[in-house]
């Protein structure tokens, strides 16, 4: 039929979460090396599902917390979006990405999602990560996060 358009449909319905350590050498990013089927072997930032009841920023926060037992964590919303095509169902998904600080004395103990981490300098973080964007996004968070101080109006869970 002439006139007649079909369009690839949004999913929001996961978080994206930069943590972020300042250290005498500057702020050091984590990246985590995934373990599960899904992007085996891939270094990458922290990310998961928004649960049933749950706003973005509160799924950010527990993500956090069940990938790395990391609690305690200044959270701030980015700005900025991390998103990807998924050719074999045929949909954009798109979710919002986080950037939480925290106190460099909280050790970090990965759940079963992930089998190594490292804090690396953005420039090495920006280096390992190889999702297309994934680099994108820290020299984003590089620039207003970590470069400068955040907005405060970005800061949520308080």
């Amino acid at each position: 039929m002439i006139g007649v358009h079909s369009e690839v449909p949004l999913r929001c319905r996961g978080v994206a979460v930069v943590l972020l350590k300042n250290t005498p050498c500057g702020y050091k990013v984590l990246l985590l090396e995934r373990a599960t089927s899904v992007l085996r072997g891939i270094w990458c930032y922290i990310g998961g599902a928004i649960e049933e009841g749950e706003k973005a920023w509160e799924a950010a926060l527990r993500e956090i917390r069940e990938e790395t037992s990391i609690t305690n964590v200044t959270l701030f919303t980015s700005n900025k979006i991390d998103q990807f095509y998924s050719a074999e169902e045929n949909y954009i998904y798109i979710a919002p990405v986080f950037v939480g600080y925290m106190d460099e004395d909280q050790n970090v103990i990965l759940n079963h999602e992930h089998s190594k981490y490292e804090w690396l300098s953005f420039n090495d973080a920006i280096e390992r990560v190889r999702l297309p964007g994934n680099d994108e996004v820290l020299e984003f968070i590089k620039k207003h996060f970590a470069s400068n101080d955040p907005l405060e109006w970005l800061r949520v869970g308080m």
